[in-house]
């Protein structure tokens, strides 16, 4: 088993080797390739992780097919387009057709990860014939992909679009159009399993123990994070819906890095690498993406004012922007972390609270069994130790002071 993830792992790092060249043949954009090779890459090395420390858990495995089958997809495409719109005599044109659809294990796996999270197994013996529905679902898209791509195949008709995938199939019509039905009626139902998935997840935060609970704030921020990162994307998208090449790129990057993150905090959730530190995370994303927005909007205000209001000259506003901002950040910052760990990071605030207490006390205290006490006390309740000692020099009697707790 630790054989077979390695070498789809190195399956993976082979047709990322093989997108980039393609795809400079093909005239295709690079950029996007190569962000796409980066984000599954890193989803490769999360799924290769899971799969050797926890063979048994399948939730490695399919984040070890889900680059493979992206990647074959991306590496098809370029291919297929120097065969049927270059006109170069390579072989395996219609492999490389048929390959063009192996994405479809990313929009199948992924939710399949959510719904066997953490440990790779259903929720209850009732959830099987959810699991069987579902799979019979996503059956029929990927058949109504293929037997679409075959009928065009079988006719002779192969005409590939700029990227490579069948035009027939990309845009049904003609002897392909009764794919749009189906894949009105199919995706749908995909889609309500996916909610049903996320809802489920839920739902078990309730009755689930503090370890549970880290695992699942782990796959929450990454959730999180997709979701955002694929908003933005969608929100550019719509603004400028001809957008150059370079834009498509750069906002092609932002749904790359969700699922990166998705995956990588999938991997420390699974593997329970540094658990609890999730809440610092929390706190700190939170923290600076609120002092990114306040400082944005006083340098965008600063500078407006600047120049519309006062006589000054557009470098000279923003350079005075800047520095109020970069005279406000340490300030803001310090607040703001304050405001944001009191919420989401509350042991940190919590033991904070006690330090500056005991260090209050400590000023108007001279008495050393009066500190040990106090000091061991702190330590207990600010990091709930199993034992704590505090130990001090010898004193008049030449024998070690320590104190217990």
């Amino acid at each position: 088993m630790p054989a077979l993830a390695t070498a789809l792992a190195l399956l993976a790092v082979l047709l990322v080797a093989a997108v980039i060249p393609l795809s400079l043949l093909a005239r295709q954009s690079v950029a996007v390739e190569a962000g796409h090779a980066v984000t599954y890459l890193a989803v490769a090395a999360t799924g290769l992780v899971v799969a050797r420390r926890q063979p048994r858990n399948p939730i490695g495995w399919l984040l070890l097919a889900i680059p493979v089958g992206v990647l074959l997809s991306d590496a098809s495409g370029p291919y297929a387009w120097l065969i049927y719109r270059s006109g170069h005599r390579l072989p395996f044109g219609l492999a490389a057709l048929l390959l063009n659809f192996t994405w479809i294990v990313l929009i199948v796996a992924f939710p399949l990860v959510i719904l066997l999270f953490p440990d790779g197994k259903l929720p209850s013996p009732r959830w099987r014939w959810v699991l069987w529905a579902y799979l019979a679902a996503a059956a029929s898209l990927a058949a109504s992909g293929y037997g679409a791509a075959v009928s065009v195949i079988a006719a002779h008709d192969v005409r590939v679009d700029s990227s490579g995938v069948l035009a027939a199939v990309d845009h049904p019509s003609g002897r392909t159009a009764w794919l749009s039905t189906a894949l009105l009626l199919i995706v749908p139902v995909l889609v309500a399993f996916w909610l049903v998935f996320v809802g489920r997840l839920a739902l078990s935060w309730g009755w689930a123990d503090g370890e549970r609970r880290q695992q699942l704030k782990w796959l929450m921020s990454g959730s999180v994070i997709a979701i955002a990162a694929g908003a933005v994307n969608s929100i550019i998208s719509a603004l400028d819906p001809h957008a150059s090449a370079t834009v498509q790129a750069i906002t092609g990057i932002f749904n790359d890095v969700g699922l990166a993150a998705f995956a990588v905090c999938v991997g420390v959730a699974i593997l329970r690498y540094r658990l609890y530190e999730i809440d610092r995370i929390i706190s700190r994303v939170i923290s600076y993406a609120i002092i990114t927005a306040v400082l944005a909007g006083v340098f965008a205000g600063v500078v407006v004012l600047a120049t519309e209001a006062l006589p000054f000259k557009t470098p000279v506003a923003v350079a005075a922007s800047t520095l109020v901002a970069a005279a406000l950040f340490n300030p803001l910052r310090r607040r703001v972390q304050h405001m944001v760990d009191r919420r989401f990071n509350r042991a940190r605030y919590d033991a904070e609270a006690v330090v500056a207490a005991f260090t209050a006390r400590l000023r108007q205290t001279v008495d050393v069994d009066t500190v040990q006490g106090d000091l061991t006390d702190v330590v207990h309740r600010a990091f709930q130790p199993a034992h704590v000692s505090v130990w001090l020099p010898p004193g008049p009697s030449g024998e070690p002071i320590t104190h217990g707790h």
